[in-house]
């Protein structure tokens, strides 16, 4: 049965947050451009597409933490540092997106012709500290300090 939460652990990740990660990325760019042309439609509909992704894909990373905790459960670790320092960051990464990058992004489409670069720049940095989140969890989640399996 670890093996099973453990894969879908994985895939969560890999469908779920990869996405997330990469259209919260593209979205300071993309709303910098629609800026600079306030006329191009296909601009405000790549931003809406984007937000959307973040929307979506952020929802069904739900599952990330759901089948983490029973992998952890499983592999009886769950009162080890590693994992409780990534629960932590976890956490702070999923209130990065939802409580400063998805309204920001609600903000900039609700407003898209009259933000400023201001807004994408403060994008860019929570984007920065989101994927930056990401990363320390994902190495924790393959370096394991203390882990018995040596690897």
């Amino acid at each position: 049965m670890t093996k099973l939460f453990l894969s879908l652990h994985v895939l969560a990740v890999v469908l779920a947050v990869g996405p997330v990660t990469v259209a919260a990325s593209m979205f300071p760019q993309a709303l910098r451009r629609a800026h600079s042309t306030p006329d191009d439609p296909e601009a405000l509909a790549t931003l809406r597409t984007l937000h959307r992704i973040c929307r979506v894909y952020a929802g069904i990373g739900m599952a990330v933490p759901l089948f983490g905790f029973a992998t952890a459960s499983s592999l009886g670790v769950l009162g080890s540092g590693w994992l409780i320092t990534s629960i932590v960051l976890t956490a702070a990464a999923a209130a990065v997106l939802g409580l400063l990058i998805l309204p920001a992004q609600d903000n900039a489409l609700t407003a898209a012709q009259v933000v400023g670069p201001n807004l994408a720049a403060r994008l860019a940095m929570l984007t920065g500290v989101f994927n930056l989140l990401w990363a320390t969890v994902t190495v924790l989640m393959i370096v394991r300090p203390g882990s018995t399996t040596g690897a």
